[in-house]
């Protein structure tokens, strides 16, 4: 079993950037690879970007590309989302996966999610 704890999200204006967390905890959590989706209210959950559990690989979504990045410091056991040029339509609540195998894009593969962390970017 592995636990994710997602913090960092809050209210900021259009441009601003913001640093999420993803703490995991539990049964070999190093070996783990980590990812970021977002979901909208009545929108389905996407895929935003992953790391590989060797903190080796990374990948993005188009529609944050060059924007946001993955890290991950396995000394710490946490994930993080740096999100840069903050907008508007990135509101939604953000949420923390890991899995043993994939490193997306689907949601359903994810095995392990965290309770998520609310975004809001004001105009």
């Amino acid at each position: 079993q592995v636990q994710l704890v997602e913090s960092g999200g809050g209210l900021v204006q259009a441009g601003d950037s913001l640093r999420l967390s993803c703490v995991a905890s539990g049964r070999n959590v190093k070996n783990y690879n980590m990812a970021w989706f977002r979901q909208a209210p009545g929108e389905e959950r996407t895929f935003l970007a992953a790391i590989k559990w060797s903190g080796t690989n990374e990948y993005y979504s188009d529609s944050v590309k060059g924007r946001f990045t993955i890290s991950k410091d396995n000394a710490k056991n946490t994930a993080y989302l740096q999100m840069n040029d903050l907008m508007p339509n990135d509101t939604a609540v953000y949420y923390c996966a890991a899995d043993l195998y994939v490193t997306g894009p689907r949601s359903a593969d994810f095995d392990y999610w965290g309770q998520g962390t609310q975004v809001t970017v004001s105009s």
